[in-house]
């Protein structure tokens, strides 16, 4: 199957929160997440700390794919000018058709907008197909925290990355 069009970027609204809540879930994975698998009774997606307007969602056949959380990397006067994606999920079925690299490229157009000079990021150091996402985007490894993780019976690498805005 071709498809002509790639994914659209768009901030999320408050009624998309049943459908991200469920993408989270979905792709949840200890390639990526420290926390454990959420049970039920699932917590809201959007929260005074995270509200809609934090996240960038990707659509793609008029289905939404993923999302983008960027945020502050602290509440700090003094690091104001630095953005930090605070997670980012693609369904599955989405993946390898752009809309990883599209909700970057929206979320570094984003963090301008907002004024801010760097965009940073922390990945597991064992998700090599986010690692090279974010390398192809312009993400650099600023630091390694090692072993910070125990997950699945083995010591995970904190990877710090970041890039000038």
């Amino acid at each position: 199957m071709t498809h002509l069009s790639g994914p659209s970027i768009r901030f999320a609204r408050s009624q998309d929160e049943a459908l991200l809540g469920r993408l989270d879930r979905d792709t949840w994975s200890t390639l990526s997440a420290v926390h454990p698998r959420e049970e039920p009774p699932y917590r809201p997606f959007f929260d005074e700390a995270r509200p809609p307007r934090d996240h960038l969602v990707a659509e793609l056949d008029g289905r939404l794919v993923g999302y983008l959380r960027l945020g502050f990397p602290t509440s700090l006067a003094a690091n104001a000018h630095v953005r930090q994606i605070r997670g980012l999920a693609v369904a599955a079925d989405a993946r390898g058709r752009g809309v990883g690299r599209a909700l970057l490229d929206a979320a570094v157009e984003e963090a301008r907008r907002q004024g801010a000079r760097r965009l940073t990021l922390r990945v597991l150091g064992h998700n090599a197909p986010a690692r090279a996402l974010y390398e192809s985007a312009g993400f650099v490894i600023e630091g390694i925290q090692p072993g910070e993780f125990y997950l699945d019976g083995e010591y995970v690498d904190d990877v710090l990355m970041g890039r000038s805005l």
